[in-house]
């Protein structure tokens, strides 16, 4: 074998052990990631931050609310915190709400969740975040009543076009709902990020299809702080 030759086969080789890794490694994530515990680490890392003064407007949910860098310039001068962690789903919200979202007696607080819950290969359904995203209302009201929740849309990705109807229908549900209560709020954030023909705009993701470019991040900034604005005028 010349050497051209078994340079290309440990190539080759190389090639597929990292893509067997990285599926393993993924595999591992999704099944762990189902457990409410999975995320305790960063859970106990915000435990551990000093209390903010005063009450503050609490971001909390999944990895495009934790890689959202340019929250506090973007949502200036709003007192807000970012309480993003892993991938959580609204279960894992729900599970920690107690812990990192409660006890900071927000005025407000903003959730985005349900975008890995629906990922295909969780079984999960849209009656389930809603019925989920539900209960952590009414958590969050026993403890701060006053407090005014938003929810934030289930974005429209490349990654996960495929469950797109699914997560329209816990849209359309959750936007209904919402409707019986003063404190509770939706804010659209999925229809700016669609393009004429119906499907997600390619100037807005990262290179994986499914997180936030800039760009992105300025259509979300655009509209979560029109409504922070608009409500925080009203009292």
């Amino acid at each position: 074998m010349k050497s051209w030759q078994r340079a290309g086969l440990a190539l080759g080789v190389g090639v597929v052990v990292v893509a067997v890794t990285l599926y393993a490694a993924l595999q591992w994530y999704l099944a762990g990631s189902q457990h409410l515990d999975f995320f305790e680490d960063e859970i106990a890392a915000f435990e551990a931050l000093p209390a903010p003064e005063g009450r503050p407007i609490v971001f909390v949910g999944s990895s495009s609310i934790r890689l959202w860098n340019t929250l506090a310039e973007d949502m200036h001068p709003l007192p807000v915190l970012n309480r993003g962690f892993g991938g959580a789903q609204m279960s894992h919200v729900l599970y920690n709400a107690g812990r990192i979202v409660t006890p900071l007696r927000p005025r407000a607080v903003l959730v985005y969740a349900g975008d890995n819950d629906l990922d295909a290969r969780t079984g999960k359904s849209a009656t389930v975040v809603v019925g989920e995203f539900q209960e952590l209302v009414e958590r969050l009201h026993a403890e701060v009543p006053d407090a005014r929740v938003y929810f934030l849309s289930i974005k429209p990705s490349k990654l996960r076009w495929a469950r797109w109807p699914e997560m329209q229908r816990a849209n359309r549900a959750i936007r209904e709902w919402v409707r019986g209560d003063p404190r509770l709020h939706y804010v659209d954030v999925s229809t700016p990020m669609l393009a004429e023909n119906g499907r997600p705009r390619d100037d807005v993701f990262l290179f994986d299809g499914l997180h936030l470019n800039a760009t992105g991040y300025a259509i979300w900034s655009d509209q979560v702080r029109a409504a922070l604005l608009r409500d925080e005028e009203r009292g």
